[in-house]
C-alpha cells in the first residue's frame, strides 16, 4: 500500500523593501483643555471688546475733563472728579436712596420669594400649574412693567387708589398719592421691581428646597422641632449658598435700577427717586460732564463690588461646613 506524499511548496524569499519610519507625533495636540480654551475664545472675544474695552475707556474717563458736545479737547484733572462727587450733596443723597431701594426692593422680594417657594414645596406636584403662572411677570420689560404700575399708581385716576376706596380702606381715591409724594414715592417706584423679580427669588430658592436632604426634616420633626425651628436651624443653613447667590445677583440687579424709575417719576418729586444711576445719567447726558459720570460710575462700581464680597463672606461661608 503506497501513500502519496504532498510536497510543501518552497518558501518564498523575503521581500526587504524600504523600512516606513515612524511617524513623527505632531508638537501640537487637541488636548481637553486646549479644545475647551478654542470654545472660549469667541465669548472671551466678545466681552473683551464689548465688556472689558468700554470698562477700561469708563474707568479712564473718570480722571479727564471734557464735553463731546462742544468739542472740548480731554483735559487731565487727576482726582479731581473723584473729589467733586465725594464733595457733592447730591451724590451722596443719590447713593443713600440708592441704598435704600435696593433695601426695599431686595428684603420684600425674599420675604415673598421664600414664602412663595416653601409653598409651593409644600404643594409638590400640585404647584406646577400656579409655578407656571407665578413665573410670568418674568417675561416682562422692565420698562413695560413700568408704565403698567404708572397707570395704576398715578393720581386722580388709578385702579389702585380706586380698589382702595372701594374696599373703604381710604376716604377719597385721591388720598394717596403714591408717586406725587416724596415721602413714599421711593416705595412706589419700587413695586413693579418687586413684582417682576419675586418670581426670579422663589424660582432660585424653590430649587434649592428640592435639595435639602428630607432625611434631616424628618429626625427633626421626631424629635419635636416645630416648623419655626426647622425653618431657621435647618432649611434657611441648608439654603445659604442659594440665598447667597440670590441676593447678590438681585441687590446688583436692584442697585442698578433705572428704567422702571424713568418711565414713572424721572428722578423726581423733588429728587426723592433720583438714585445713582439717574444721577450718573443726568451728569453725562442732561449736564454735559461724561468725566464726572464716568468718576461717579466707577465709586459705584467699586461699592458694589464690595458689597458683593461681604455677602458671600457672610451669607455663604465658603469653607464654613468643612470645619
Amino acid at each position: 500500500m503506497t501513500t502519496a506524499t504532498r510536497e510543501r511548496p518552497a518558501a518564498r524569499p523575503a521581500v526587504h523593501g524600504p523600512r516606513t519610519q515612524p511617524r513623527r507625533r505632531s508638537r501640537f495636540r487637541l488636548t481637553d483643555a486646549r479644545f475647551a480654551l478654542l470654545l472660549m475664545l469667541p465669548a472671551a472675544a466678545f466681552l473683551a471688546v464689548f465688556v472689558a474695552w468700554p470698562l477700561i475707556q469708563f474707568v479712564v474717563n473718570g480722571f479727564y475733563r471734557y464735553n463731546p458736545i462742544a468739542g472740548s479737547a480731554h483735559t487731565f484733572v487727576g482726582f479731581g472728579n473723584y473729589v467733586t462727587a465725594f464733595t457733592s450733596s447730591e451724590f451722596g443723597n443719590s447713593a443713600i436712596r440708592t441704598i435704600a431701594y435696593t433695601v426695599i426692593v431686595v428684603t420684600l422680594e425674599f420675604v415673598l420669594g421664600l414664602t412663595v417657594a416653601l409653598l409651593f414645596s409644600g404643594l409638590g406636584n400640585r404647584s406646577r400649574i400656579f409655578r407656571t403662572i407665578f413665573l410670568y411677570p418674568l417675561m416682562i420689560a422692565p420698562i413695560v412693567a413700568g408704565l403698567l404700575w404708572r397707570f395704576l399708581l398715578i393720581d386722580n385716576s388709578g385702579i389702585v387708589n380706586q380698589l382702595l376706596y372701594e374696599a373703604h380702606i381710604i376716604s377719597s381715591p385721591n388720598q394717596i398719592q403714591w408717586l406725587s409724594d416724596p415721602s413714599i414715592a421711593l416705595f412706589s417706584v419700587a413695586l413693579p421691581d418687586i413684582w417682576l423679580t419675586t418670581s426670579f427669588i422663589t424660582l432660585v430658592l424653590f430649587a434649592g428646597l428640592q435639595n435639602v436632604p428630607g432625611d434631616i426634616i424628618e429626625a427633626a420633626r421626631l424629635d419635636g422641632a416645630r416648623y419655626p425651628t426647622l425653618l431657621f436651624r435647618i432649611i434657611v443653613p441648608q439654603l445659604r449658598p442659594i440665598i447667597a447667590v440670590a441676593l447678590i445677583v438681585r441687590g446688583v440687579d436692584a442697585a442698578r435700577a433705572f428704567d422702571t424709575i424713568v418711565v414713572q417719576t424721572n428722578g423726581g418729586p423733588q429728587n426723592s427717586t433720583n438714585v445713582l444711576s439717574l444721577l450718573v445719567y443726568n451728569t453725562q447726558i442732561a449736564n454735559g460732564n461724561p468725566g464726572l459720570a464716568s468718576a461717579m460710575g466707577t465709586v459705584y462700581l467699586i461699592a458694589m463690588m464690595v458689597i458683593a464680597i461681604i455677602a458671600v463672606l457672610t451669607i455663604w461661608r465658603p469653607g464654613s461646613e468643612e470645619r
